[in-house]
């Protein structure tokens, strides 16, 4: 079965899923100081987080164009599906929803579903990979899409930064005070709601203390775990996303814990030694 899969820049991806010719990745562009930064597989973390580091200004994003998704989703009459990050944090999902209309006037018969991840990071990737789950198993558009709809509405996605004055400086924490951050040390524990705004759950003093929380805070959310994948997605901190999943792995006996690097989007938020994690 034929089929195109368009996925933002937010989708932090498995090797794997890099390989797969069926994904076509539609980069958002990263904006530090004056220099923009198309967040494709050339993007280069270590020089990303240099240049953040040395701009007095915050780093921001700018969303696709609704041609990037319409090249994406392709010109022709086979399915196409779109996974962006959350609505409610970025333009990308109504660039591709504008594509989708555009492309069906064009060609009537072509079926076009863009998934609202509610969510960034490691929960898209889980998105992406249960999408192709249902692909691989031959079913239907519309059972494809019911699918993937029931589990965004079910997925929890967690997170705990080093810093959130990213967030905070971009407009994505309203009415949260990022200054706990450089109080005491003090990490807030951070989720995304059913809508896709982000919340405060907890805070730790400490990362690690933080991380504590977070495990804690997978029990209180995590129905049926040895059903699902957990991804762990980390920003320059690979020793500490394996601590995590070991972490997990004493309390929860998930299917499967998989850990990947953040791309673009999600390094820019995540920050230096940011965590997220979604299940």
């Amino acid at each position: 079965m034929a089929y195109h899969i368009a996925v933002d820049s937010c989708t932090d991806r498995t090797p794997s899923m890099k390989e797969d010719k069926n994904i076509a990745l539609v980069p958002l562009t990263l904006i530090v100081g004056e220099e923009r930064i198309v967040d494709d597989d050339t993007f280069n973390q270590a020089e990303f987080l240099r240049k953040v580091a040395a701009s007095p200004d915050a780093p921001s994003s700018a969303c696709p164009s609704p041609d990037a998704y319409m090249q994406a989703f392709g010109y022709d009459s086979e399915d196409a599906y779109g996974i962006t990050l959350s609505a409610e944090l970025s333009g990308s999902y109504n660039s591709a929803k504008l594509a989708a209309d555009l492309l069906k006037e064009e060609f009537p018969e072509k079926r076009i579903h863009v998934f609202n991840s509610c969510s960034a990071s490691a929960g898209q990737t889980l998105i992406l990979m249960k999408l192709q789950e249902c692909l691989a198993a031959g079913k239907a558009f519309e059972e494809v899409v019911k699918e993937v709809e029931n589990y965004i509405s079910e997925q929890t996605t967690l997170f705990v930064l080093e810093s959130l004055e990213t967030l905070r400086k971009n407009g994505r924490l309203t009415g949260l005070k990022a200054t706990l951050v450089n109080v005491l040390n003090i990490k807030p524990v951070m989720s995304s709601t059913p809508e896709g705004t982000i919340q405060q759950l907890d805070m730790g003093r400490g990362m690690k203390k933080a991380l504590a929380k977070m495990v804690e805070h997978i029990g209180k959310n995590v129905i049926h775990p040895t059903e699902k994948v957990l991804a762990i997605a980390h920003c320059n901190c690979l020793e500490r996303a394996k601590w995590l999943k070991v972490e997990i792995e004493k309390h929860y006996a998930f299917k499967e814990v998989i850990i990947v690097d953040t791309a673009g989007v999600a390094t820019m938020y995540a920050n230096d030694g940011g965590i997220v994690v979604a299940f």
